[in-house]
Order: structure tokens, then sequence, then C-alpha cells
């Protein structure tokens, strides 16, 4: 009997979902995250800040005071957690 090929389906395949590293972080980079684990720190504050930012990992909210500061992304957390630190 013929089987139905899986291969010729009109449908087109699901999109990758993009993955959240497009390299490797550098070690500075990691000592961040590891810095914004504990707690926000004023923005700009570390040079790996706008690289770590490009990739998603970290964010810019403002403070009370009117600065503002930077903390970890949901997709930073989940580069600790894959490295087992959170």
């Amino acid at each position: 009997m013929n089987q139905p090929d899986h291969n010729t389906n009109d449908t087109p395949a699901p999109a990758k979902r993009p993955t959240i590293l497009r390299r490797l972080l550098s070690h500075h980079e990691l000592a961040t995250l590891l810095l914004l684990l504990h707690a926000p720190i004023d923005a700009f504050a570390k040079p790996e800040i706008p690289q770590l930012h490009e990739a998603g990992l970290v964010e810019t909210v403002s403070s009370d005071a009117g600065g503002s500061r930077i903390r970890l992304t949901p997709e930073g957390n989940a580069v600790l957690r894959g490295l087992g630190i959170k």
C-alpha cells in the first residue's frame, strides 16, 4: 500500500524559533549578567551593556530617581538557568 509522502506536504514547515545567543558570551558579559542577577545596575555602568542589550539579555528601565537602570530580561535569566546558576 502506498504511504503518504510527508515530505511533499504543501504546508510550510514551522519557522524555527530564533536562538537567544548568536555568539558565545565573553567572561566579562557573563560576569555582568551575574551582577544583574542580584540587583539592577546603573545604565551603561559596564562596557558590556550595549552588546547584552542587543542580544536581548538585558533591558533598560527607569528608576524612581529618574535615572536609567539595567536589569536582566527573561532571556538573560534563561541563560543563567542554563548555566545552572539560577
